[in-house]
């Protein structure tokens, strides 16, 4: 596989999805193939059933190869499921020398303590993200290198998931005959695709709905603040239409994506929608207010859910508000009337989010459907660690200069920082790999 193309792989409830990209010209993202499956042995985002989800993995990558002519090796992959939790944290080192000016290696100093923090037995650190540093007890410092100081501190946002749950999609990668190049939290993922840099600034509040899941992801000033995974998604409400209706499962999710509404009061008493019987039984005929009042009903449950992790972050005080109000993306950011739903709730602004802020003018319309946003944030990380790999071995060969005059000193230095400071995600990665060649 070529060293500019990427392949993101979403594993979730209802979909599996395998996208390959790579950049164009002018840095934007071409998706030149796609391929998507059933998802069988995936439930609320953790695999249970690992030969089903080989399956369905072989399925999609396979599709999304015939679709690029392109032979698929490895591929950066989704981490999410009801197991993911966050917690804030902070933690300072004190430098033996305060002479000297802070650089990278203290920062990943900081950074590998909070890794030594305890935690629960069976559950590893995911992500550790830097929020504000302080450099002797000066705060609101967002870049400390350069700086002076003898005591560095800095709170974190740390993501927690279990040990065995991904470890379990590593080995359902490595079964399927690809390599895993890297581990992304679906969350992030999916707010780099849809949202932009103005608004994590002001501040925002990204609600991924997917089948099993609804994930929340907030920024402010530019730094994720807040994670959380919320144990339902839009196979409960299909789950309820199925129930309330007394109908098949394939019917149920027919009717939400055809009919389906979030807001009740759209629909007249008299619009009916006949549904043939099973085995030459008499067909049902259900009306779309009732329809809509089932499904308005488990969606008002579920934005509430995510309301109050929002208020938990601290959106009530003036000082955190969100001023970019709230992006939906997602499968089930397509039901009718949402947006409206949510703003009424919430009372906050409220869009919808499409992941086409980072892809080529010409990609398909469906691409761009919010249905895809995780995948293609996949593929803008998978985009991402290849470029840091080619700055590497830029760094690597440059090191072999025995005779370096003054400007390649400069230039090594100043790529230096991207071979210090490898993402946490690089080494999770890595620990994932070496736990699956020791299991053979």
């Amino acid at each position: 596989m070529e060293n500019n193309i990427a392949v993101g792989l979403d594993i979730g409830t209802t979909k599996i999805v395998a996208m390959i990209g790579r950049k164009n010209e002018y840095g934007k993202v071409e998706i030149l193939g796609i391929g998507k499956s059933k998802s069988l042995g995936v439930h609320r985002g953790v695999v249970n059933n690992i030969t089903q989800t080989i399956q369905s993995i072989q399925l999609a990558v396979q599709e999304a190869e015939t679709a690029a002519g392109i032979k698929i090796e490895g591929v950066t992959v989704g981490i999410a499921g009801q197991h993911i939790r966050s917690l804030q944290h902070s933690d300072y080192i004190t430098r033996a020398n305060s002479e000297l000016v802070i650089d990278e290696e203290d920062i990943d100093r900081l950074i590998n303590q909070v890794h030594k923090l305890v935690m629960l037995p069976g559950e590893e650190i995911i992500h550790v993200l830097p929020q504000e540093y302080k450099v002797d007890g000066q705060a609101e410092i967002k870049e400390p290198v350069g700086m002076y100081g003898g005591r560095l501190e800095a709170n974190f946002h740390v993501v927690v998931g279990q040990v065995s749950s991904i470890r379990n999609v590593g080995r359902c990668i490595q079964s399927a005959g690809l390599d895993l190049e890297g581990v992304t939290l679906e969350p992030l993922a999916s707010s780099n695709a849809v949202l932009s840099q103005e608004e994590k600034e002001a501040g925002v509040a990204l609600i991924d709905i997917g089948g099993g899941t609804t994930d929340l992801a907030i920024f402010r000033d530019g730094i994720i603040r807040h994670t959380a995974v919320i144990p339902f998604g839009g196979n409960v409400i299909t789950e309820d239409i199925k129930e309330g209706c007394s109908i098949i499962e394939k019917q149920a999710e027919l009717l939400k994506i055809k009919f389906g509404s979030a807001w009740p009061g759209e629909n007249k008493d008299n619009e009916i929608v006949s549904i043939p019987g099973l085995r030459g039984r008499e067909p049902k005929e259900i009306t779309l207010k009732n329809l809509s009042k089932i499904i308005h009903a488990r969606v008002v449950e579920i934005v509430e859910q995510v309301y109050v992790e929002i208020k938990n972050y601290g959106h009530e005080e003036q000082k955190k508000k969100l001023i970019a109000g709230i992006v939906l993306t997602g499968g089930g950011a397509q039901l009718k009337h949402l947006k409206q739903l949510v703003e009424y709730i919430t009372g906050m602004d409220t869009r919808i989010g499409f992941p086409n802020e980072h892809l080529a003018g010409d990609s398909d319309g469906e691409i761009t459907s919010p249905l895809f946003a995780t995948a293609v944030g996949l593929v803008m990380d998978g985009l991402k660690r290849n470029e840091r790999k080619k700055a590497e071995v830029i760094v690597e060969e440059s090191d072999f200069l025995v005779d370096e005059t003054e400007e390649t000193k400069e230039e090594t230095e100043t790529i230096q920082p991207v071979k210090e400071r490898r993402s946490f995600l690089d080494k999770l990665t890595e620990k994932v790999k070496d736990f699956l060649d020791n299991a053979e």
